[in-house]
């Protein structure tokens, strides 16, 4: 019998009993003929490969990330999934639609077209995620149906805004829910579900259709999923030693899979992708059966991708071949039964201006800043004031309340004199000018100023400094370039990475982006950043779904009560 490829003698990784066996794996079309014992007597292979001494599994499968939380176009991300194993994603572009509504989605898929790895999308269901801050575009049930027409779009990506699903029920988010049950029935429905939702608040939150999450998560909160029926997706953040305990001694691997949500371009490069959470675990004393298990079979399961996670007669063949499977060391990736990349061969990706329409390079409608822009006046009267401040805490994205005395003179709060730095939010877009001023503190800058136009999900100017003078110089270098990330100090600039794309994405290659922002990084922590992710840790101040006090161009945000509060308590 005719067959594209023979791979001879491999360990094979059985998803249906979670075990390797070994063998030989026919593949023809593109898709897995046969795994077992037959070789050479049987199929006349127009190649073979000998797989002695190597183990073979699935190509891994990432349910829930967002491209542009590397900041790449998705063709830089294809290149970068590829070379560590992963052949199938689902990317929720809520950060373009943020900037550019349906279009920007829209500019997303199309982009994919041509990618070497299966790109697939979720329906960005939160855009803007709340009604307290001001974006480029965003998605309601009109723009749905359009895209549910997409053969790419195969799930509604993450409900943020939790706190609306249980206490407005003729709000947007509820309406888009309802729609889905009323449309869709059998489309699968991602959740952002918060650690503090649990008992009747998860119910409700579940009956309401969402019945997935990928947050942080606690011990006793994630038992209450899982006993709920709500399939966990644990992110690298939730893999602490007491989550990795349950997961591991306990009977719920159809319960959880691995996902990466977020992750920077620089531990991208450095240290992989969905194969460094695989590793990870490992180390941590899961089994790699159970490990690869959490990576390919349950992760398509989820969003319904029957056709691929396991390598069976019929499937998809994708697989990759491990040199070593306890350290998962990659030797070959191979996208439906073709190689797409060899560890023994280098390959630099080229780069690639133009991916997107001329206007996604024009999204920045500010003009340049002064100091004066960062005198913050105050409803108070002369004197020591109890203001509201934003506590970074290393660890974790979320940020905690805190008061501290400032002075006010001639209702001019005096900042810079105050121990605290300034954080500040300029709506750009061109909409209504607003801007948003509050103070911040701990795991933070001690000097200088940070600036940029990626802050989740709205995607405004946030600025970030100790004096009036930096701040400006980094706000006016980002909206030089239409975008990007600056840091400065004493009035030079350390590091500028500038991020054309819809003020959020850059087309620069791969390997040569990782070195960028691994020098963005180093030059953030120069300044006193201390945090095991300052990037991600200062683009999400900007994020009103996200714990507890942020800041938008509405204002300071108490995220639980959902509502702005004043600078002044």
């Amino acid at each position: 019998m005719n067959i594209d490829l023979l791979i001879k003698d491999v360990q094979v990784y059985n998803v249906y009993m979670k075990q390797f066996i070994e063998g030989n794996v026919a593949v023809l079309d593109g898709r897995f003929l046969y795994v077992g014992a037959r070789g050479e007597e049987t199929f006349t292979a127009a190649e073979t490969l000998d797989g002695r001494g190597r183990h073979m599994v699935p190509g891994l499968v990432d349910i829930h990330l967002h491209i542009e939380s590397s900041m790449i176009t998705p063709r830089t991300f294809s290149h970068g999934i590829l070379k560590n194993g992963v052949t199938t994603v689902v990317s929720e572009p809520h950060e373009m639609a943020n900037v550019f509504g349906l279009e920007g989605v829209q500019a997303m898929i199309d982009a994919s077209q041509g990618c070497e790895a299966d790109i697939l999308y979720a329906i960005p269901s939160s855009v803007p995620a709340t009604s307290l801050e001001t974006t480029g575009g965003e998605i309601d049930v009109a723009d749905i149906d359009k895209l549910m027409k997409q053969d790419r779009v195969i799930c509604l990506g993450e409900i943020m805004d939790s706190y609306a699903v249980l206490n407005d029920p003729n709000g947007k988010t509820n309406r888009i829910l309802q729609h889905f049950r009323d449309h869709y029935p059998h489309v699968v429905i991602e959740g952002h579900t918060p650690k503090r939702l649990v008992d009747l608040d998860l119910a409700r939150f579940m009956f309401a259709g969402v019945d997935s999450d990928h947050t942080e998560q606690e011990v006793e909160s994630m038992l209450d999923r899982m006993r709920s029926g709500c399939f966990v997706e644990i992110q690298e953040k939730a893999m602490r030693p007491d989550i990795m305990q349950v997961l591991i001694e306990q009977d719920v691997a159809e319960l959880f899979c691995f996902v990466t949500d977020d992750v920077m371009a620089d531990s991208f490069v450095a240290d992989g992708h969905l194969n460094h959470l695989v590793r990870k675990a490992i180390k941590m004393g899961m089994s790699p059966e159970r490990a690869i298990y959490a990576a390919t079979y349950t992760s398509a399961r989820r969003m319904q991708l029957h056709d691929r996670g396991a390598i069976s007669p019929n499937k998809i063949a994708d697989f990759v071949l491990l040199s070593d499977l306890n350290a998962f060391t990659i030797d070959a990736v191979y996208k439906r039964g073709t190689l797409v990349y060899d560890a023994a061969r280098h390959t630099l990706q080229q780069q690639e201006p133009g991916q997107f329409p001329l206007h996604f390079y024009e999204s920045v409608k500010l003009h340049k800043l002064t100091e004066a822009d960062f005198i913050v006046n105050v409803e108070a009267a002369d004197g020591i004031q109890m203001c509201r401040v934003m506590e970074v805490v290393n660890g974790t994205t979320n940020t905690n309340e805190l008061h501290r005395e400032v002075n006010v003179i001639n209702r001019e709060l005096q900042w810079e004199k105050s121990g605290c730095g300034l954080v500040a939010t300029f709506e750009r877009y061109g909409k209504n000018g607003q801007r948003g001023y509050g103070l911040i503190t701990g795991n933070t800058i001690k000097r200088g100023a940070i600036a940029t136009t990626y802050s989740h999900d709205n995607h405004n100017l946030l600025v970030v400094g100790h004096n009036a003078a930096d701040m400006a110089l980094a706000a006016n270098t980002v909206i030089g370039t239409q975008g990007g990330f600056c840091v400065v100090v004493d009035g030079e600039v350390l590091k500028h990475v500038p991020l054309p794309v819809g003020g959020i994405l850059s087309e620069v290659p791969f390997e040569q982006f990782g070195q960028d922002i691994k020098e963005l990084r180093a030059a953030m922590e120069s300044i006193g950043y201390e945090h095991y992710n300052p990037i991600m840790s200062i683009s999400t101040h900007s994020l009103p779904v996200s714990p507890s006090l942020k800041l938008t161009d509405y204002g300071l945000i108490d995220v639980h009560a959902g509502q702005v509060v004043p600078l002044v308590v």
